[in-house]
């Protein structure tokens, strides 16, 4: 039913004609194979004859060494038999999968409350996993048409273990994950699945959730932009779809919450398991920049745009020297005047007039942040592009300045300069979790990683087919122009055998030049980057990558979340094909290109002929569509009509044909569109997996996909995705890598290519030369693994420095919560700790155990005190006091429920009644076994000084309360909301100097002093110190409150 456009030979639209291809010729010593000009034509030929005529045996020979070189490496390796022990986990699946099948759709829903009717009775998840998993198969079988292969039933048990399992693309990673999370739900405790973005997230929800609600499982969805109230009941579903970095922000959120009634994750325990698709992405590439939740601060941003015009005076090399790999800069002499005159400052590190930090920004604003490769500009704003997926990321903006300095060096709105008020890695948040699992296509090479840092192995699990890709040899090239020359020639070499063609690039600004390049040659192409005019189209573009002729320019192919069909996605194709009969119909609004996209490139794609009834169907709802637009005055927005189209499409996977045909079918006041768009994608969705099928088996024999690289990324992983793209499910298809020695990775990490290009001019005078070779690979990738090398080890000094400040947050906000959800008494058994805390910090501070309290600072102890209980001990001397103690030290026993000190003020009669009698003999005891108190001959005197001092400022403080006439649950809420300020005060500046800090610290190891270990020992202090001021101004606030409540109520609650 294809119609299919022969082009045997090159199309006559390549304009100019490409040069003549470069042939290759194999030379012995060294070994290299060095495309060069064909000699004379009759001797080049006597020469191929020769060649080929060896080429065959000693081909067959290696590739026959070789595999039984990988399948004796496969056999020796300790992931074949972690794979093998799970082999019984499937015959037992297997067991039981014609048992399952028997089922009816109520009895096979019904095991869900059977299983955790078994997990109360005591038995364990081990115990139903088989039975389980083959209830999910037989599920995803009846509402997916989808049956788990037996190696996918492996993956899901390697997730359930708490690894990593490392799957091909295209090898169901998605469906994989429902067998893990429906087990680990049964438990009622929650399953977090974490995608990389929203979209994914919501497709999954939507699809995966169709096995999980048929089983009677509870699926929630998290997206940005939603309300708290959605949040919280979403979080309380059984299993939980989000994206990483909405869960990061929810899980910071929760811990600024001013009361539990904002909290949205499941607390006291919001993390229970989680299962990270692309945990490689999340965990190791975006593990080098944590979350922030920033306030605005009051930096004059006027500043910013003065700094921007001084960095455009001031000359690399002259006035300040770049270091690429570090993203740093630093001012020469000259460079340090030339802005000191121009800002006409004396010092720029004036901390009246700090200039250097603004200077420094604009720096880096011009060298290091480009413009179409770090940012784009859309609307007036600077949006960061993901290096790693291509996206644009809206929500996020650089710290300490430097995205008000690129704001300044592009002429924009300069938005207000933030402070940190919370934040957390990826790496510390996920650590959070009890038991977590991943899945990836790429984790092998970073399995130490993931070892050392996470305690998660990473298992390989077995591809369904074998893998029949061919990875062709890393071309290296002198200079830039030859590589993208080679590229283009290599896609107009692809283009005209008919094999679509995925060219990977690294940035907006490549992709862009290579489309130039190709335009020259007429070579129709999509581009997809992070242009919104690209962007937009995403789905469709990778929908048609697979397609005969299709070329398509992509930046990084990480978290795409589409596999590349070959012949096509035939549910993206049928769904354009309703698009472009029905838009019409349905608005007379012209598509906006920057929010809609551009129109996909389909000059040279097949035609799709829909059948007569699919033609059909499609001219009555164009028709209908018409009516409805007209007789009853619905106008619809280009947006909103494409919307009712994607409603109808999900309308049709969720629901039985007869139900459609049903409402499409019965009589009403209204036109059913709806379902009738419905029914018509349905029929055209059957003409277009008969022309994919078709098509896909060309492309096959064609070759499959071709994936060009143009650059070797700082991680292999990075390549390996791209690669994967090509050879899915059994699969033909190659790849091949073409890197430039001017390549920005060797650039900015300064690594030694002299070699490459020494060699390079020994053997030929012409730099677009490719070399290709063991020995070239061997040495790139060399460099490539130093590069790795050097990321991990800042990944590694990140992680070890979070671990401190880990810790301390895991303590605030564990009290936080504790404040926030505790019981009534909570919040004043918190304050009372706080005020004997605090007396005993006064009181250590000023005595000695083992010296006579003549010896004791006691005229500073009063005063300490005083400024904080006020006019409690009013009159008292210290000579009073010190007389006090003396007679204290000579009396034989006392009564502790009544004690004071002899000759000084009684503490108020507060301690009435058992509950307050017990919480104060609790306190007594504490004292007494706790270790503030060193050994001596006045332990005991000490120990009943705090006591009595406690005791005067809490027997005050509850004899305010008493005196205001406020009820209890008012008292609670203003102790509650003190409690939460004053904390989270001191902790965000405990957070800015803990920055700061690890910013200084690493100058100490001038002084052959561990950075790390300083950075223990301050951070340590500093925390310290940031526990007794929370306590001390906590003690000072509440006591001020209640001295005065109508005065204090707008100083606390403004």
């Amino acid at each position: 039913m294809a119609t299919v456009p022969a082009l045997l030979n090159p199309p006559s639209f390549l304009s100019p004609k490409p040069p003549e291809r470069r042939t290759a010729i194999s030379l012995p010593n060294p070994f290299l194979t060095l495309p060069l000009r064909p000699p004379h034509r009759r001797s080049f030929f006597r020469l191929q004859r020769r060649v080929l005529a060896t080429r065959p045996i000693a081909s067959s020979v290696k590739e026959h060494l070789g595999r039984l070189s990988k399948t004796w490496s496969d056999v020796m390796s300790l992931n074949h038999w972690v794979v093998r022990d799970y082999d019984r986990l499937v015959k037992s699946v297997n067991i039981l999968e014609p048992e399952i099948k028997r089922l009816s759709d109520e009895q096979l829903s019904a095991k869900t409350e059977e299983f955790r009717g078994r997990l109360r009775q005591g038995e364990t998840l081990a115990h139903i996993q088989a039975e389980a998993f083959a209830v999910v198969r037989e599920a995803a079988r009846r509402k997916l048409g989808m049956r788990h292969f037996d190696v996918q039933i492996i993956g899901g048990a390697v997730l359930h273990d708490g690894s990593i399992a490392e799957m091909k693309t295209g090898e169901g990673k998605t469906l994989v994950s429902t067998l893990a999370a429906y087990l680990n739900a049964l438990s009622g405790e929650g399953v977090h699945v974490v995608t990389v973005n929203d979209y994914l997230a919501q497709r999954d929800a939507e699809w995966m959730g169709c096995v999980h609600r048929f089983l009677g499982l509870s699926v929630g969805l998290i997206q940005r932009g939603m309300k708290s109230s959605e949040r919280r009941s979403n979080y309380g579903c059984d299993i939980t779809y989000t994206n990483n970095s909405e869960l990061g922000f929810d899980y910071l959120r929760d811990n600024l919450a001013r009361n539990s009634g904002q909290l949205v994750m499941r607390w006291p325990k919001p993390f229970h398991f989680a299962i990270v698709d692309e945990v490689d992405s999340v965990l190791i590439d975006d593990g080098r920049n944590p979350l922030l939740i920033s306030g605005q601060a009051s930096e004059d941003a006027a500043r910013y745009p003065v700094a921007a015009k001084v960095a455009e005076l001031l000359v690399q090399g002259l006035h300040y020297k770049v270091v690429l790999k570090d993203n740093s800069v630093e001012l020469t002499e000259e460079g340090i005047a030339l802005a000191e005159t121009a800002l006409d400052t004396n010092d720029l590190w004036d901390e009246n007039d700090p200039w250097a930090r603004f200077v420094m920004n604009a720096l880096k604003a011009k060298e290091f942040y480009r413009r179409n490769v770090e940012y784009i500009v859309r609307d007036g704003k600077a949006l960061i592009i993901n290096e790693l997926t291509g996206r644009i990321e809206e929500k996020k903006r650089w710290s300490e300045g430097i995205h008000q300095a690129v704001e300044a060096k592009e002429g924009l709105k300069i938005q207000a300069d933030s402070v940190v008020v919370a934040q957390i890695t990826y790496q510390s948040l996920f650590k959070l979790y009890p038991k977590l699992s991943g899945m990836t296509g790429t984790a092998k090479t970073e399995e130490k990683e993931f070892l050392k840092m996470f305690q998660t192995p990473v298992i390989e699990v077995p591809t369904n087919l074998p893998n029949i890709r061919k990875d062709l040899p890393i071309q290296a090239f002198a200079s830039a122009r030859g590589k993208w020359e080679h590229v283009r020639q290599e896609v107009a070499h692809m283009f005209t055998l008919g094999r679509p063609v995925l060219v990977g690039t690294t940035s907006v600004e490549n992709s862009e030049h290579l489309c130039d390049l190709l335009k020259e040659w007429n070579i129709p192409h999509n581009v997809l980057n992070a242009r919104p005019k690209y962007a937009a189209k995403e789905a469709e573009v990778v929908a048609q990558a697979g397609r005969k002729y299709a070329i398509t320019i992509s930046t990084n192919m990480a978290g795409r979340g589409t596999d590349i069909i070959l012949g096509g996605n035939p549910k993206m194709l049928a769904k354009e094909i309703l698009e472009d009969h029905l838009l019409s119909s349905l608005t007379q609004e012209a598509p906006n290109v920057e929010v809609d996209g551009e129109a996909i490139s389909q000059k040279v794609l097949s035609k799709i002929k829909v059948g007569s009834s699919s033609a059909a169907l499609l001219a009555k709802t164009a028709l209908m569509a018409k009516y409805v637009h007209k007789s009853e005055g619905k106008t619809w927005t280009y947006q909103k009509a494409k919307s009712l189209i994607s409603e109808a499409v999900e309308l049709s996977q969720s629901m039985d044909l007869k139900e459609i045909e049903k409402l499409a079918h019965e009589e009403a006041e209204m036109y059913p569109l709806g379902p009738t768009i419905a029914l018509t994608y349905l029929s055209v969705l059957k003409d277009s997996e008969v022309h994919c099928s078709c098509e896909g088996a060309e492309v096959k024999k064609l070759g499959g996909l071709h994936v060009i690289g143009t650059s070797l990324h700082e991680s292999r992983r990075i390549d390996n995705q791209l690669r994967g793209r090509a050879g899915r499910q059994g699969d033909p298809g190659s790849t091949r890598f073409m890197v430039s020695l001017q390549d920005e990775m060797f650039q900015k990490f300064d690594l030694d290519t002299e070699w490459a290009v020494r060699l390079i001019s020994k053997i030929t005078n012409d730099e677009d030369v490719p070399i290709e070779g063991q020995a070239v690979v061997k040495q790139l990738l060399s460099l490539q693994i130093n590069v790795e090398k050097f990321f991990f080890a800042i990944r590694k000094n990140l992680v070890e420095f979070d671990e401190v400040l880990e810790v301390q947050r895991k303590h605030v906000y564990d009290l936080r919560q504790l404040i926030l959800t505790g019981d009534s008494e909570s919040c004043s058994q918190h304050v009372i700790q706080y005020m004997q805390a605090v007396v005993d910090e006064i009181v250590s501070g000023n005595v000695d155990p083992l010296m006579h309290p003549r010896r004791w600072s006691l005229g500073k102890l009063l005063n300490e005190f005083t400024s904080i209980a006020g006019k409690q001990l009013d009159g008292v001397t210290e000579d009073a006091l010190l007389k006090s103690l003396g007679q204290l030290h000579e009396v034989g026993s006392i009564d502790i429920d009544n004690f004071f000190l002899p000759n000084l003020p009684r503490p108020p009669n507060s301690f009435r009644g058992i509950r307050r009698k017990s919480s104060s003999l609790r306190r007594w005891l504490a004292i007494c076994s706790d270790d503030l108190t060193m050994n001596g001959k006045y332990r005991t005197t000490i120990n009943l000084l705090r006591k009595y001092l406690g005791d005067v400022l809490i027997a005050s403080y509850l004899n305010a309360i008493q005196e205001s006439g406020y009820d209890d649950a008012y008292v609670k809420e203003i102790e509650r909301a003190i409690l939460v300020k004053t904390l989270d005060c001191f902790w965000r500046d405990h957070l800015i100097n803990m920055n700061r800090l690890s910013s200084a610290v690493n100058v100490r190891s001038f002084g052959h002093r561990n950075p790390l270990e300083e950075y223990k020992i301050d951070g340590c202090r500093f925390f310290i110190s940031m526990l007794s001021a929370t306590r001390r101004l906590t003690v000072e606030s509440v006591l001020r409150y209640w001295s005065s409540p109508s005065e204090s109520q707008e100083l606390f609650f403004s």
